[in-house]
């Protein structure tokens, strides 16, 4: 048996200009984030402590979806309006315009929430669920923590003015990663340009969605805006790209049409400056390997997680992926049973490192064949 090394390189095409690298983002703080790879690909004062205003909603959404998912919620449940969500639908507020005694779907207020930022619909599902807003916000502040949002707190579900509503865009961007990942079906919401309420004792009310984004040939699909008078304007925006999501949080932005900008202008960056490459796919065969004294001559192996990488334009020729194994690994071999290792080396240093594993099981041959081979591989070589 021999130490086997695989060298792979991954050079492809550049499939657009390359952009400029010195960027400059007119926002207090913001982060942009290639969402299978997990690499930041531009950061200014992420740990920046904000006022995440309307962006709380995020989790809001997050409590609901992660009830629904385990059964405690359900979409068609109603809640009935208390005083206090319905003082949050008069003027100056962002509202789905709820009336104190209305029997509201929770269906209805998540997309209030959602769509039309309505912050009377984030009080009424948060005593909805919890009680009381203040209760809420502990199931909030609770979730950001076991999410590793290490800077947040949560003061209530809205993200209305209260100086221990706290949070980072870092913070912002783990949840954000939280709620594409593990609820896709809700986040579809996310993306939608309006909402209808047939609301009671009056006629429907159609609102549109304020992020503005999703009304520009960008691929935006989400995710939230924010206001408030001492933070100024705040996005949390996602876009997908031929199968490439990138994820954005900013704050501090002086203008509506400045987050517009300059929120489209960092997204873009990470289109044009950086590609990100697929180097396997969990629990699919990645390449196979050379049996020993087995019943098959050959077995797949697999990483248990999806490996991506981004790598800037004209730069992909500087990756290789090493694969390192003792072989022919000898039979019998168990299923999942670690075989080697996968080692990703950018410009000659190892940058990451990942089991490989056997996709099944093989087993040894019998005595006689056993003997077989062994004669044949000191005669020949041949294993």
């Amino acid at each position: 048996m021999f130490k086997k090394i695989l060298i792979i390189n991954f050079i492809y095409l550049l499939f657009s200009n390359i952009g400029n690298s010195n960027i400059e983002i007119k926002a207090r703080t913001a982060i942009l984030q290639d969402y299978l790879s997990g690499e930041i690909l531009y950061e200014k004062e992420p740990d920046r402590s904000i006022y995440p205003a309307s962006m709380t909603k995020i989790m809001t959404s997050i409590i609901a979806f992660d009830l629904i998912r385990s059964g405690d919620l359900t979409l068609d449940e109603k809640f009935i309006i208390s005083e206090n969500a319905w003082r949050l639908s008069q003027a100056g507020y962002s509202s789905m315009f709820i009336m104190v005694g209305d029997e509201v779907s929770v269906e209805n207020l998540l997309k209030g929430i959602i769509v039309a930022s309505g912050n009377d619909a984030c009080v009424a599902l948060a005593e909805g669920i919890a009680g009381t807003e203040e209760e809420f916000a502990i199931l909030m502040t609770t979730k950001a923590q076991e999410l590793g949002m290490e800077n947040t707190n949560f003061a209530n579900s809205s993200g209305l003015n209260d100086p221990d509503n706290y949070s980072t865009v870092r913070d912002i961007l783990i949840m954000s990663n939280y709620l594409i990942k593990e609820h896709p079906d809700f986040y579809e919401w996310f993306k939608e340009k309006e909402f209808t309420w047939d609301r009671t004792g009056g006629d429907p009310i159609t609102q549109g969605n304020r992020n503005p984004l999703l009304y520009k040939n960008l691929g935006a699909d989400g995710i939230k805006t924010g206001y408030l008078a001492v933070e100024k304007y705040s996005l949390a925006s996602s876009i997908k790209r031929k199968g490439r999501r990138l994820i954005a949080v900013g704050s501090g932005f002086e203008t509506k049409n400045s987050r517009s900008r300059q929120s489209s202008k960092l997204l873009t960056y990470g289109l044009t400056n950086f590609d990100l490459v697929e180097i396997a796919k969990s629990n699919e065969p990645f390449d196979k390997v050379e049996v020993w004294l087995g019943k098959e001559n050959f077995v797949d192996i697999y990483t248990k997680e999806n490996i991506y990488k981004t790598i800037k334009k004209a730069k992909k020729k500087l990756l290789k992926v090493k694969l390192e194994y003792e072989g022919p690994i000898e039979a019998p071999i168990k299923k999942d049973q670690v075989i080697g290792s996968l080692k990703i080396i950018y410009d000659d240093e190892l940058i990451d490192q990942y089991e490989l594993l056997s996709l099944k099981e093989v087993k040894k041959v019998n005595i006689f064949s056993r003997l077989i081979k062994s004669l044949n591989y000191l005669i020949w070589g041949d294993v």
